[in-house]
Order: structure tokens, then sequence, then C-alpha cells
């Protein structure tokens, strides 16, 4: 008799950090393992190796295969990573083969953003919808895209990256283009943003205060926390970042009419300093016939949405 698959591992590559989850097919995380990134394939896979001992103990049924979520260029379907971002010795990587190789198990290889988005979709805000899009707000603009019921990666296995789609075609140049939103709401985007108002004679007492008066200490969550408590300039620093959004997000739901726009990452934490401006900046962008029928979500599997995603992915649920 054949036992059925009772959970997935899944595995999140940061730049800095791994993090690996036994999840079990409900979407709860059994156990944990974490590790330093390192520069290396086979290094790498060592470390992998030597988590999944602890990882699989004491675990009941068969684990339905590895999902791995990697901040770059993959081939989903070939399981290829063609190069990732900031980690040196990751370039034309057929990581689903090794995998495979040297644990035995299914590998499934997905671009981080779009593990998010699909651990979103099967176990948080996005369980539900056949069509919505996932976004996340961090160091630059990610996005994740689902239609009718199915993650959309496009011809190459590269859709989504939503960070590039430009709101100013004349705008700041990036190699991937020119006025791409994450250019002006990356995380050191929105600081250099308060930084520049201050220095053209605004008030940025609150924001400095929340600061600890360091400059450098300027961070999305310090200008959120001073926009919490009302101040006007820390307010209209995010009423731009949801403006910019929002002007993005206009664009893409006129392109796919999805039923929901999930966001996540460290940016969405600062609730409805972020979410109220950016509501009513959508309202402002869209006809009627699309704003009323469209959610604007925060996601809800904070962290853990990468690696619930991956094994959701390697189990086949999502």
């Amino acid at each position: 008799m054949t036992t059925t698959p009772s959970y997935a591992i899944g595995i999140d590559f940061g730049g800095t950090s791994v993090k690996l989850a036994r999840v079990l097919s409900d979407g709860t995380i059994a156990a944990r393992a974490v590790f330093d990134t390192t520069p290396g394939v086979e290094s790498w896979l060592d470390a992998v190796e030597a988590a999944l001992v602890p990882l699989r103990q004491g675990a009941e049924g068969e684990c339905a295969g590895l999902g791995v979520g990697v901040p770059g260029f993959v081939d989903f379907h070939r399981g290829f990573i063609h190069d990732l971002t900031n980690v040196p010795g990751w370039t034309a990587v057929p990581l689903a083969e090794k995998m495979k190789a040297r644990f035995g198990l299914p590998a499934v290889i997905e671009n981080d953003v779009n593990a998010m988005a699909a651990g979103e979709c099967a176990f948080g805000a996005g369980k539900g919808f056949k069509n919505a899009v996932f976004i996340t707000l961090g160091t630059g603009v990610g996005g994740g895209i689902l239609i009718d019921g199915k993650i959309f990666r496009g011809a190459f296995s590269m859709a989504g990256e939503l960070g590039h789609v430009s709101i100013d075609k004349d705008g700041i140049a990036s190699p991937m283009g020119f006025g791409g939103v994450e250019q002006y709401v990356g995380n050191a985007k929105i600081s250099a943003y308060a930084l520049s108002r201050i220095d053209a004679g605004e008030n940025g007492e609150a924001i400095l205060r929340k600061a600890c008066g360091k400059r450098g200490a300027v961070t999305p969550k310090a200008i959120a926390l001073a926009a919490q408590e009302g101040d006007p300039l820390a307010k209209s620093v995010f009423d731009y970042v949801a403006d910019c959004l929002a002007t993005m997000i206009a664009s893409v739901a006129y392109v796919l009419q999805p039923e929901a726009f999930i966001v996540g990452g460290g940016v969405s934490n600062a609730g409805e300093v972020l979410f109220a401006p950016l509501n009513a900046h959508l309202q402002r962008r869209l006809s009627p016939h699309f704003f009323s029928r469209l959610k604007l979500l925060r996601a809800a599997l904070g962290n853990d949405a990468g690696v619930v995603g991956c094994a959701a992915l390697a189990a086949h649920l999502a």
C-alpha cells in the first residue's frame, strides 16, 4: 500500500540566511532549521543535507518533496537557476537535478516572490481567490501573479517582476529600464526621499527621534512609527509611497483585473499609514467598475510565506 505524503520541506534561500521548514499538508510548520548562506553550490547542498536530518526526525508519513525559493531568475519547469541576486557562484545551476541526485526526492525551484505568493494563495490571505496579485515591499518590489488558480510564470518563467513596471517613462534609470516603481519605494529609496525633504527644510524632528537622531537609522520602520503618531511629514512620505504603488497597481489591475492585491514584506508592516492612502489613491486612479470589485489585503503569513509556499509547491498544493 502506498503511503500518502503528509509533509514537504520548504527552503527559503535568502542572501544572508537559508530557512527550512517541515510543513504539513494543512500549512502548519512542524519543525524549523536555519543556516547562513554559503556562496558555493556544493557547500550549500552540504548545509541543506545537515539541516534535513533533525528537520525530518519524528516526521510521520512520507515527504512529498523539496521546494526551494531563490532570489533570482529561474526556469521553473527545468528547476534551473539562471542567476541569483547578490549570491556569487550561482549562475547556470541545474539545482532540481542536483537535489534529486543528492536527496532522492523530487525538487521544485521557484523565484522567491512566486513562492511567497504560492504560500499566501494556498494558506494565507489569498486563499479562495482564483485571480490575485501578490506584492512584496522590501529592499525592492517583488511580485507574483495567480491566474485561474495557478501561478503565472510567463513564457520563460520570469513573469511577475512588478518592481520594474514603470511609473514614469523618463524616470530613474536602472538596468531594468526607466521609472521602475522599486526605484522610488524600495527601502533605501523611501529613506532617501524622507531625508531629502528634511534637508529641504521640512520638520523631520519626529522621524529623527524615532531614528535615535541618526540619519543612517531613518528607515521605513522609523518613518512609519512617526506617521502612526500623526507626524505630518512622515504621513506625507507614506502618502507618496502609496501613490507610487497605486500608479503601478492600477496599471496591473487594468491588464489582469484580479480579485485581490495582497501586499506583504517589511514596508507593509506600516499598516494603515500605508494602506489607507494606498486605497484612496487606487480609488482615484481606477474606474469604479474596477475599483469596486478589487480587494486590497495585507499578507497573512509574514516571514513564513516563503517556506510555506515552497512546501506547497513541492506538495502540488499551489
